[in-house]
């Protein structure tokens, strides 16, 4: 809209200037004629049509002079036009200056044009600096809202306990080692929590460092699941293993590998009992290890799935707290999975709850598992 009414508005004045120039040209002959009675209109006609022609006569008068208006107010158009848009520029700077992020319009006017483009991707940078400082502030804060929350409520529960025992609130031997056996529980707790906001931390700081070898997925998982054989009687469960071959390798770092699987198995422990069994499946799809961690217990809601792997985040919060969770394991699991540049997902139906691992193989590690296959 404001190119047209710029163009409208060049067109006007050039036809304008051409016209009152035509206009003088006319009186000044006139004047000529008064100034020299000699010479008459019809001898100068005659002049101009035997050494001219009338036709190039009026393109020689005429289309200079409209070329010469045309080009002096286009440039004076361009001139105005850039001086408003570097108002412009300028005024938005201040408005930078001052907090705002709106972008400046983009108008081609030459090396404005361009300024404009570059204070804009400033602007983009400057929107994403300020929305990750916000996010920072907002993790620091839910961080120590979290942790202090967290930490309050072991050792609420030890110092209580230890209180009873302190001041002799006990019946007999027996309350007395119930009440020992519940603060070193709350105190196994801690340590815990403890240990996943440490590990957390190293990790959102970029502190961990891999320490890859060549790694038989189905022994580590054998293993793992034989680590938490105590855990599953305790908890009335079963683990049941399927493995694809008894040769699954991956590249990678054992210690931290281990602990995404036990992350996994100990929330499906946790939160599957009512389904008596954990499902472990293990299979090499194209130049992928994938792992499938099942449990039949309440399913997820599907609006909790997303953020699963949030930090500190939990579903049905006060069954969370009740079964000891951290909120910070599946965390640390998605972490390390990203550090072997893998994938982590979660699906949850009325039947079962999956969560699926991916792990990159290295075409060396996959030829090796079809030679040994």
């Amino acid at each position: 809209m404001k190119a047209s009414l710029r163009f409208l508005t060049w067109l006007f004045w050039t036809t304008v200037a051409s016209l009152i120039s035509l206009l003088l040209l006319i009186l000044l002959a006139r004047l000529f004629y008064v100034l020299y009675p000699e010479m008459s209109v019809n001898t100068f006609i005659v002049w101009i049509n035997r050494n001219i022609g009338f036709p190039l006569a009026y393109y020689l008068a005429g289309v200079p002079i409209l070329l010469l208006f045309a080009l002096y107010f286009y440039r004076r158009s361009v001139r105005r036009h850039e001086k408003k848009y570097l108002e412009l520029l300028i005024e938005e700077v201040h408005k930078i200056e001052e907090g705002s992020v709106r972008k400046i319009p983009v108008e081609n006017v030459g090396q404005l044009g361009q300024l404009a483009t570059d204070i804009n991707r400033m602007v983009d940078r400057l929107r994403t600096s300020m929305e990750e400082e916000r996010r920072a502030e907002q993790t620091k804060n839910e961080l120590i809202t979290n942790v202090s929350h967290d930490l309050r409520t072991p050792l609420t529960s030890i110092t209580g306990y230890l209180g009873l025992i302190d001041q002799d609130r006990y019946r007999d031997e027996v309350e007395l080692r119930y009440y020992v056996n519940m603060a070193y529980e709350e105190s196994l707790r801690l340590k815990q929590l403890l240990q996943d906001l440490f590990e957390f931390t190293r990790l959102q700081n970029k502190e961990m460092k891999l320490q890859k070898t060549r790694i038989n997925l189905a022994e580590m998982l054998d293993q793992i699941i034989a680590h938490f054989g105590w855990q599953l009687q305790e908890s009335g469960m079963e683990c049941r293993l399927y493995l694809q071959g008894r040769h699954l390798y991956v590249h990678a770092d054992g210690d931290k590998l281990r602990r995404v699987y036990e992350n996994l198995i100990t929330n499906a422990i946790r939160y599957g009992q009512d389904g008596k069994y954990i499902d472990i499946r293990s299979w090499v799809e194209g130049e992928e290890a994938v792992t499938e961690v099942a449990n039949y217990g309440d399913p997820i809601p599907e609006s909790d799935l997303p953020h699963l792997f949030d930090r500190f985040y939990r579903v049905e919060k006060s069954r969370a707290s009740h079964t000891g969770g951290s909120g910070i394991g599946l965390a640390i699991a998605k972490h390390i999975v990203d550090l072997h540049q893998g994938t982590i997902a979660a699906d949850s139906n009325e039947y079962r709850t999956v969560f699926t691992v991916r792990l990159p193989q290295n075409s060396e590690t996959f030829k090796k598992n079809e030679e040994i296959s």
